[in-house]
């Protein structure tokens, strides 16, 4: 049966809503946390969880994940407006207003929390926890230079949280791969910082490229990239991972030294490719090459 005029433009209008807000919350930039979640998740079942668990640890992760791009859109929301680089964005623009973005936040919170408490009770206890780190970084840029960290370590919540579903438990492995998502994350987010190294300074926000400037931004980007390598092969060594998993290791450690050699602050497009699509692939690979050697066994 065909639909009214008044039905299609409703319809219209409500799918350019969720498109909008997906873009508001940068939604395709899901692939930098979702992967490592996964892998933590079949490494700690040794293979496919039970549904039930797999269902509600998606809820969180996509709850958590946007909820909090949500509140640092609504935070930021003056320095974007000041920012030339982030002048375009939907809240600067006037084409979502803060009352939506913080109705958002509000709802995306109380789905993780209620999907924390599906999943067991060490997942609701803890998900307090990380909405305060959800919350917390959004504002780490006013007092700190450790922001891209305290962005990696909130990050890093997602496979320790997916560990938690399906254990109940801890162990060296979610905290091993907690610390890589911590050290990757951190790295991309100063090499996409150096970007803003003079409008940072120029208006009192703190960062490590406002901080160590150019050139020792990008050594610091450098050495946490080269530890995070590192732990994956520990990752590797203590979950007992086959030849497949190398592979995508090797992979990353290439990719890596991609993402270093494009480096070009006043290149917009290259940065952007450098940190994001990148850091996209190795995620996404690693997925990828980590199932298989899980799943093949």
């Amino acid at each position: 049966m065909a639909l009214n005029n008044n039905t299609q433009g409703w319809l219209q209008r409500v799918f350019s809503k969720i498109n909008t807000y997906g873009e508001l919350v940068m939604f395709s930039h899901t692939l930098f946390s979702l992967p490592f979640a996964l892998i933590s998740l079949f490494i700690a079942a040794k293979g496919f969880p039970d549904l039930h668990t797999f269902i509600w640890v998606m809820v969180c992760l996509f709850a958590g994940r946007n909820g909090a791009n949500a509140l640092n859109r609504y935070v930021d929301q003056k320095y974007d407006a000041l920012n030339p680089r982030t002048q375009h964005r939907h809240m600067p623009k006037g084409i979502v207003k803060s009352k939506e973005v913080l109705i958002i936040t509000a709802l995306c919170y109380i789905l993780f929390v209620f999907g924390a408490y599906q999943i067991n009770t060490l997942c609701f206890y803890l998900s307090p926890v990380a909405l305060a780190l959800f919350t917390l970084y959004s504002y780490t840029k006013r007092f700190t230079w450790l922001c891209h960290i305290v962005l990696g370590i909130t990050c890093a919540g997602a496979p320790v949280g997916a560990w938690i579903a399906v254990t109940a438990g801890i162990d060296w492995i979610p905290f091993l791969l907690g610390a890589i998502v911590t050290l990757w994350i951190a790295g991309f987010d100063i090499i996409y910082g150096t970007q803003d190294i003079d409008f940072d300074r120029a208006t009192g926000l703190f960062s490590i490229p406002a901080r160590f400037g150019l050139k020792g931004a990008l050594t610091i980007a450098r050495t946490f990239h080269l530890i995070m390598w590192g732990l994956l092969i520990a990752v590797g060594v203590l979950a007992g991972l086959g030849v497949i998993y190398y592979v995508g290791v090797g992979i990353s450690a290439l990719l890596l030294l991609i993402e270093h050699g494009l480096i070009d602050p006043g290149h917009r497009i290259k940065m952007n490719f450098a940190a994001y699509h990148i850091n996209q692939l190795i995620s996404t690979q690693l997925l990828i090459t980590t199932t298989l050697d899980i799943f093949l066994k």
